[in-house]
């Protein structure tokens, strides 16, 4: 009985390989849309705000806040595309959404130049709807892409998604650069208009027909959800699901807390000037696109044969990243003499690494559920994601003047607070060695469910 079980399994699982590579970049041009359009909100409009309107810099800076805690909400559009019965309309949907919403974020230029007052209650709008826009369809497309990829090619896939978001930020900050002189708020509402059409035209050739094909894992072992209430407590009762909640916590609290700290370290012990402190946010750029071909290739190449390489990389590239952050702690007794343009490449690297491979350990746990609840698990990882983000900018800029505050001195300041972001990335690497990326594996989960009943 069991031999014909795991038969029919193999079976199943040859007779289905999931998608191809070229549906997977397809997907990933819908990733590189939602990228596009975020970039604007939170890169052009951010300085807009600043230089062209004088506005402080708190102003931006909660508002960009404001669309990552608005994403909490993210397990709950997961449930919707998960009962729904079309992930694809939640994807388009939300883009369209993201698309409207960027674009009355652009228009509030012209009210904050009228009144200050209207002009942050319709900021305040545009970036509620633009957080609820890429909670929609970026949790869906996840989601999608996780039901219909073969779970060898996961994390394979998550580096091709997250390369073409970043694709997509390159080529949008150049071409909407190049189009925004002379500027005028006029110019800068069309721009994101046209922006946001395109970002969504693209998506649509994207996520066409995706949803048809069949889904890797075997429906069979799950059960439909019904309620949110059931479907959360799915993912509660997973002790896995829990500690990989933790993770996804601490490990972007850490990546999100050095985000705002790199540039300002480097012009005030290195004395590098504003361009080429820009110069170096693109060689950690580089690192990271580094780290996240070196996991999708090996993934690609060895996933199948070794299904815990996933885990390998997410805990080699904490444990990098632990120690990138502790030589740039020892650096700040060196500088300017630390050669810093190295030490921030290899933090790239590991920072690469262990983000795309727990994306795509994210795609793997997503169909491990008693429930069909890819959107739910997707949800509430992408929440964990969100705060984080949204927590770490303000926690590293704050732990930095307290330390400034408290010792005077830059330098130790600076060592402090990359030591703490060492020591968070470490908890991370320990979590992570209890994440288990094989086992009940999509493919073969069916095949467990019968051979061990009594689970």
């Amino acid at each position: 009985m069991r031999k014909a079980e795991l038969a029919n399994a193999t079976s199943r699982a040859t007779a289905n390989p999931g998608l191809g590579w070229f549906a997977i970049v397809r997907l990933g041009l819908v990733q590189a849309a939602l990228g596009a359009i975020v970039v604007l909100t939170t890169s052009t409009l951010n300085r807009v705000m600043i230089v062209e309107l004088g506005l402080a810099a708190v102003i931006p800076g909660l508002l960009v806040g404001l669309h990552y805690g608005v994403q909490i909400t993210r397990p709950l559009w997961g449930h919707k595309s998960d009962t729904g019965r079309s992930r694809t309309r939640w994807i388009l949907g939300g883009l369209a959404l993201l698309a409207l919403a960027g674009t009355g974020a652009s228009a509030t230029t012209l009210l904050f130049e009228q009144s200050f007052s209207l002009g942050i209650l319709a900021a305040i709008i545009a970036y509620v709807l633009i957080g609820i826009g890429i909670g929609a369809s970026g949790t869906s497309l996840l989601a999608l892409i996780a039901m219909k990829t073969a779970v060898e090619r996961r994390a394979a896939a998550a580096t091709i998604t997250w390369m073409l978001m970043i694709t997509g930020i390159i080529v949008t900050s150049i071409v909407v650069g190049s189009q925004l002189d002379p500027y005028s708020h006029e110019r800068l509402i069309a721009v994101t208009a046209a922006t946001g059409l395109v970002a969504w035209l693209v998506s649509f050739f994207g996520v066409a027909g995706m949803e048809a094909r069949p889904t890797v894992d075997a429906p069979e072992r799950q059960t439909a959800v019904t309620s949110f209430r059931e479907s959360l407590q799915d993912v509660l009762d997973d002790r896995e699901a829990r500690i990989f909640t933790l993770f996804i916590f601490l490990s972007m609290l850490a990546f999100a807390t050095q985000d705002l700290i790199l540039e300002p370290y480097a012009g005030l012990l290195f004395g590098m000037t504003p361009g080429e402190t820009t110069g170096l946010s693109g060689t950690q750029h580089g690192g990271v696109l580094l780290g996240m071909i070196i996991v999708g290739v090996s993934g690609a190449l060895f996933g199948k044969r070794h299904p815990d390489l996933p885990r390998h990389f997410i805990t080699t590239g904490c444990f990098g990243s632990a120690l990138a952050l502790a030589a740039l702690a020892l650096s700040t007794q060196s500088a300017p003499h630390w050669p810093l343009e190295v030490n921030i490449f290899l933090l790239g690297a590991t920072n690469g690494a262990f983000a795309v491979a727990a994306v795509g350990t994210m795609m793997i746990l997503a169909g491990r559920g008693r429930k069909s609840n890819y959107g739910m698990r997707m949800g509430i990882w992408g929440a964990a994601q969100a705060i984080a983000f949204g927590l770490g900018g303000i926690l590293g800029t704050v732990a930095l003047d307290l330390g400034r505050w408290l010792t005077t001195s830059d330098a130790l300041a600076f060592a402090a607070v990359f030591s703490i972001e060492a020591s968070l990335f470490l908890i991370s690497a320990l979590v992570a060695t209890r994440i288990a990326t094989h086992g009940a594996a999509a493919s073969d989960a069916p095949t467990q469910a019968a051979i061990m009943p009594g689970e």
